[in-house]
Parts: C-alpha cells; sequence; structure tokens
C-alpha cells in the first residue's frame, strides 16, 4: 500500500506505507480521487491549512473511493460501499465546539493535513467521516465533495437572497460558487476571471455575464450589466491583493463581501473605514465545512451541481508534485491524483 508523503520544503517521495489493524469504528477506503486543493498548494509553499502540518504526511483532504475492510464496530457501512470523504474531526470539547461554532475548533484534526489522507492507494477513515455516494456517481465527483461542501458553508455565510445580484471573483473554486449563487435565486451571477478558458466555462454552468479584470473596468461593467454602481453580494475566491481590491471596488452600499480564499500567510489589505460605516459593509470569512458535507454529497448524488467541465487534468500517484504545479497554472481548474485509476 503506497503513499506518496510530503517531505517539506516542496519535496515529496512515494513509498510504501505501513499497515495497520484498523481501530474499531474505522473503515479501510480504497482511494478512487482525490482532488488537489489551495490548502495543499499553500502547505507546497510552507504555509499552514487548516491546521498545522508536521512532515512527513500524506496530504489529500478532497477524496473518496470504496471501502474493502471495516472495524469491528462499523455499524452503518460495508466493504463495497462507495465514499466521499469529510477530512474535518472536531475535539467536542474546546470552547468553540461547544458554542457551536466547531469549525473554529482549538484541536481540529485533518486527514490530509495532519493525518494521512487521500495521496495514497488505501486511507484509514473513521466511520463518521464517511458519506455515501449513489453507485450511478463517479468517485471523481465525490472527491469534489469537500470543496463543494465549503462553498456551500462559505455561501450560507454571504446570506444571498431572492434577487440579488452576485459577483463571484475568480479561481477555480468560484466555478462551483456561480452555480451555487445561481441556485440560491440570484438575479444575476457575474464572474470576474482574467483566464479565458474559466470565463467560458463560467457561461457554460450558469453564469449571466463574465468579466475580463485586466481588460476591462469593473465598475463600468457592473452598471452595464445591473445598472447598479456594484452589486448585493461579492464572494472573492482567489486570495491576492488584486482580487481583494475588486471585492471593495465592487461593493455598493449594503453589500456583504464574503473572503472565502485562503490568503498567504500574513497577508494584509488596507481598507477604508468610512466606507464600511457610510456603505454599511458586511465583510465576512468561512472556514472549511462545518455540517455541511452531507449537503455536498446530497447535490452530488442528485445532479444537482455540474462537475465534469470543471476537472481537468489528472496525475498518477508518484506525480503529487507535478499535480500541485498544475492546480497553481492557469490552465487548470481542478486537479486530481487517482492513485488507483485503472
Amino acid at each position: 500500500m503506497r503513499g506518496t508523503y510530503f517531505l517539506g520544503n516542496g519535496a515529496f517521495e512515494t513509498r510504501e506505507m505501513p499497515e495497520r489493524q484498523l481501530f474499531e469504528t474505522e473503515v479501510l477506503v480504497k482511494v478512487g480521487a482525490c482532488g488537489v486543493c489551495g490548502t495543499d498548494v499553500h502547505i507546497y509553499h510552507g504555509d499552514k491549512g487548516s491546521a498545522e502540518v508536521r512532515p512527513p504526511v500524506v496530504l489529500g483532504h478532497e477524496l473518496s473511493g470504496t471501502i474493502v475492510e471495516t472495524g469491528a464496530g462499523v455499524k452503518k457501512l460495508k466493504c463495497g460501499d462507495r465514499v466521499a470523504i469529510d477530512p474535518n474531526q472536531y475535539c467536542g470539547e474546546c470552547h468553540y465546539c461547544k458554542a457551536g461554532k466547531k469549525q473554529l475548533c482549538e484541536n481540529l484534526y485533518a486527514i490530509g493535513v495532519n493525518r494521512d489522507g487521500g495521496f495514497a492507494e488505501y486511507c484509514y477513515v473513521p466511520e463518521a467521516q464517511c458519506f455515501l455516494l449513489d453507485n450511478r456517481v463517479p468517485l471523481e465527483h465525490g472527491a469534489m465533495a469537500e470543496p463543494l461542501a465549503c462553498c456551500i458553508h462559505g455561501v450560507d455565510r454571504a446570506k444571498i437572497r431572492l434577487g440579488d445580484t452576485v459577483l463571484v471573483i475568480g479561481g477555480a473554486i468560484g466555478l462551483l460558487m456561480v452555480q451555487l449563487a445561481k441556485q440560491s435565486g440570484a438575479s444575476a451571477v457575474i464572474l470576474s476571471e482574467p483566464v479565458e478558458l474559466r470565463r467560458k466555462i463560467g457561461l457554460e454552468i450558469g453564469a449571466d455575464a463574465v468579466i475580463d479584470p485586466f481588460q476591462e473596468v469593473l465598475r463600468e461593467r457592473l452598471i452595464q450589466i445591473t445598472g447598479q454602481d456594484g452589486v448585493d453580494v461579492v464572494i472573492e475566491c482567489v486570495g491576492n491583493l488584486s482580487a481583494t481590491e475588486q471585492a471593495f471596488a465592487a461593493a455598493k452600499r449594503g453589500t456583504t463581501i464574503l473572503l472565502f480564499s485562503v490568503p498567504k500567510a500574513g497577508a494584509s489589505y488596507s481598507l477604508s473605514l468610512e466606507d464600511v460605516y457610510q456603505k454599511e459593509l458586511r465583510i465576512v470569512g468561512s472556514l472549511i465545512n462545518p455540517d455541511t458535507h452531507q449537503r455536498a454529497v446530497d447535490m452530488i448524488n442528485r445532479g444537482k451541481i455540474q462537475l465534469d467541465p470543471l476537472i481537468t487534468h489528472r496525475f498518477p500517484l508518484d506525480q503529487v508534485k507535478e499535480a500541485i504545479r498544475m492546480q497553481m497554472s492557469n490552465e487548470s481548474i481542478k486537479v486530481l491524483v487517482e492513485s488507483n485509476a485503472e
């Protein structure tokens, strides 16, 4: 049973993983597909993930697969079940867990971050972290459940109302946000994205309009599209200062700005406090996927989200470093590692 270990300093090594007996309420999952996340890119560059990374560790937290072995205490799953994995585990005892904010858990433990994850042939997973996929759903789609679940939490935080105008600012994850914003009842969903491929796919999956922020003046285009000097909700999915500037430039009075992206460690942005006051801006963040994984899997099982257009590249297990580099490229949208591809 092989896995590709992150060794730190941008280095990886594919090698045999130690096998062990399953814990009582644990299953062994044969990994079908595992997505490369922006968090993996940050870890590759030496930043932390949702939890502290201590190499050597097998990364990969966006995974799905087939159960091949179950622990003695497993009640609801069986061998042959196809599952999507929620990687995030919470202590249930800290202040934040007890206050109903478990995504802020002081002792967060995450598969593929500080516990061996999905860039491997097999993965040990607690039963409680497994969500059943319909037999008709490709495992590639199951690997998209975790990023979709994070997006659902973000859209919950954005509080999109029926008839709102929504601007989604780029990033591969933005193409999931476009679909969720549309399904939330937005009257217009606009995608700002410099990469032509992503603009094209954005229109195909439901965006009402697209903007190239490098070639067009954002505020002028928003007035042309909406008739308003800004939008009701901005969802920023890139994580750089240029995208953050766009988010605030698109804000009219009463706008909600969701800063969804994972920024570079230490990144900061200077904003006008007068604008926040005068416009009554609502600025919110969004962290991981508390209690939204089942909703994501339900959407995938029922075909309510378009995923095939978003999966652009696939790599074998011994090319995790290349997969992460491709995820950083403008050529890609979503990159998968498929360790058991047939």
